[in-house]
C-alpha cells in the first residue's frame, strides 16, 4: 500500500502568458515543486497528467463559452502543452496525456505513451491513496479526484497546491469533492 502524488496539468498554456491561463498558475507550480523537494517523504510515487490535443473537435472553439468550449490550447508538441519551467518535474514517474481527439478533464481519462491508463498505473504501483493537485482547482482538478474516488482510492486534494479559474465554480467543486468524500486541506488559489 502506498500514496501518489498526481500532478494535474501544470501546463504553460494554463499559467500566466498562456492561452488558457488561470490566475496563480506559475505559483501553484513552484508551490509543487516545493512540496516535492520537502524532505518528508509523504509520497511514494508520483505522476502528472498533461491535456493533449491533437484535434480535439468541438472542445475548440474561436467563440468560447468557457463551459464546454474553449480557446485552442495545450496543442500536442507545442510549447503550450510543456510542463511550466517552474515545475520540478525529477520525480514524475510517468505522465498521462488526455484529450487527443475529444475532450477530456480527468486524469484518469488520458494514458501513457505505452497506452496505460491512470487507474492501471496506480494499481500496478499498490497505490491506496492519492494527493491531487494542479489546474484547475474548479475542472481538471476537480474531475480527476473526483475519478480517483470513484475508482476506490482514499483521495485529498492538497488546496494550496491548486489554481482556481473563479470563486463561484471552485466553490462548487469543494461541495462536489465533500459530497464524494474527497477530503481537502489548505484553500485554494484564486486569482
Amino acid at each position: 500500500m502506498s500514496k501518489a502524488l498526481i500532478i494535474v496539468d501544470v501546463q504553460n498554456d494554463f499559467c500566466e502568458g498562456g492561452s488558457l491561463a488561470v490566475g496563480g498558475g506559475a505559483g501553484v507550480a513552484a508551490a509543487i515543486s516545493s512540496a516535492l523537494a520537502a524532505p518528508d517523504g509523504r509520497w511514494d510515487h508520483v505522476v502528472a497528467t498533461k491535456d493533449y490535443h491533437i484535434d480535439p473537435g468541438a472542445h475548440f472553439s474561436s467563440q468560447p463559452d468557457y463551459v464546454d468550449t474553449w480557446p485552442v490550447h495545450c496543442v500536442a508538441g507545442s510549447a503550450g502543452s510543456d510542463f511550466h519551467p517552474d515545475l520540478a518535474v525529477d520525480r514524475v514517474e510517468a505522465v498521462f496525456h488526455k484529450g487527443e481527439y475529444a475532450a477530456a478533464y480527468s486524469g484518469f481519462e488520458g494514458h501513457t505513451t505505452e497506452g496505460q491508463t491512470l487507474t492501471d498505473w496506480l494499481r500496478a504501483h499498490d497505490v491506496t491513496s492519492v494527493d491531487v493537485v494542479g489546474i484547475a482547482t474548479d475542472h481538471c482538478v476537480r474531475a480527476t479526484a473526483l475519478d480517483a474516488a470513484a475508482a476506490g482510492f482514499a483521495t485529498t486534494v492538497l488546496l494550496d497546491l491548486t489554481a482556481g479559474v473563479a470563486q463561484a465554480t471552485t466553490a462548487s467543486a469543494l461541495e462536489q469533492f465533500g459530497a464524494a468524500s474527497v477530503e481537502t486541506v489548505g484553500k485554494p488559489v484564486v486569482a
